[in-house]
């Protein structure tokens, strides 16, 4: 008695009838333009005409402490008219922070975080400063960074496809592989479209994702496979999408949980890790969206049947 009840105190929609399998027409259509713009962010990351950060373009940032809160506009204003180019300016306003982040060739990396420090002293020569870190990384090692990420994120798509087979089989797999290769592309094409900078921490969350994308993926596949092999009497889509309903209320509480948890940290947890918690926050979302819309349909294509449900 007391699991029933504990079931149905979670259970926050009963008995829907969502044709799923009805609109994958129109999910595959949506779901190829997001892979499609995905795949050229990907050309245009390689080609390194993207909006990427110096950790894959090279560069130099430099994080300066003040003893006072300084206007983002008159710090802008000094480096301009100190003859510093082409910066970016991060304000971490509840530590007087500043980050000055400038994408250079190899060759001007020499003393370019000096010449921050030199004019920002010297402008604002009454407000103590302290450089509390400097990072400098040139051409040559971006491009490497960049392959690495790359890699990274195959070695962790390959890692997702034999799991499956594994775990399920092997029709199985390719749906939960297709699933997280589209998720990882999805959010790539939403950085892209938005022109937010795409950096080592992007690759942090696209790899988070894919994890997170994988579990949800995983508990909609085990309630298709058990009534593959139960009801008989159905057809493989109504199996699908009675699956897929049984699950819904499960999903939508576990989505809505994270993505509320995520959001805290999005709009607290300051501007370091602003960008970050936005990719997991799109990743819940379009995770959500896959493991219904791009999996399943996927594992329907690739059964014959009521073949789906056996080895």
């Amino acid at each position: 008695m007391g699991d029933e009840k504990a079931e149905h105190m979670i259970e926050i929609i009963k008995n829907t009838k969502i044709d799923f399998m009805g609109k994958r027409k129109f999910a595959l259509a949506f779901s190829t333009a997001l892979i499609l713009i995905g795949l050229f962010a990907i050309i245009q990351i390689a080609r390194g005409t993207a909006n990427l950060g110096i950790d894959f373009a090279g560069g130099t940032a430099v994080q300066i402490k003040f003893n006072e809160t300084i206007p983002m506009e008159e710090i802008r204003e000094a480096l301009s008219n100190g003859g510093v180019k082409e910066f970016d300016l991060q304000d971490l306003p509840t530590e007087n922070k500043i980050l000055v982040r400038i994408k250079k060739g190899e060759q001007t990396l020499g003393n370019l975080s000096n010449k921050i420090v030199s004019v920002l002293s010297d402008k604002f020569s009454e407000s103590s400063l302290v450089v509390d870190s400097t990072t400098e990384i040139g051409p040559k090692v971006g491009a490497r960074l960049r392959n690495d990420a790359f890699w990274a994120i195959i070695a962790a798509i390959i890692g997702i496809l034999i799991y499956i087979t594994v775990r399920f089989q092997f029709k199985f797999s390719v749906g939960a592989t297709v699933a997280t290769f589209h998720d990882v592309l999805a959010v790539l094409s939403v950085f892209y479209l938005m022109g937010k900078e795409i950096n080592l921490i992007l690759v942090s969350a696209l790899l988070m994702i894919a994890g997170y994308s994988l579990t949800d993926t995983v508990v909609v596949f085990d309630r298709i496979r058990e009534n593959l092999r139960t009801r008989f009497k159905k057809s493989t889509d109504e199996i699908v999408n009675d699956s897929l309903n049984e699950v819904l209320s499960r999903t939508i509480i576990t989505s809505l949980t994270t993505f509320f948890a995520t959001f805290a940290l999005y709009i607290l947890g300051g501007e370091v890790i602003h960008d970050f918690a936005f990719a997991i926050m799109c990743g819940i979302i379009i995770g959500t969206y896959s493991s219904m819309y791009v999996a399943s349909p996927i594992v329907l294509l690739m059964g014959e049947g009521k073949h789906l449900g056996k080895k």
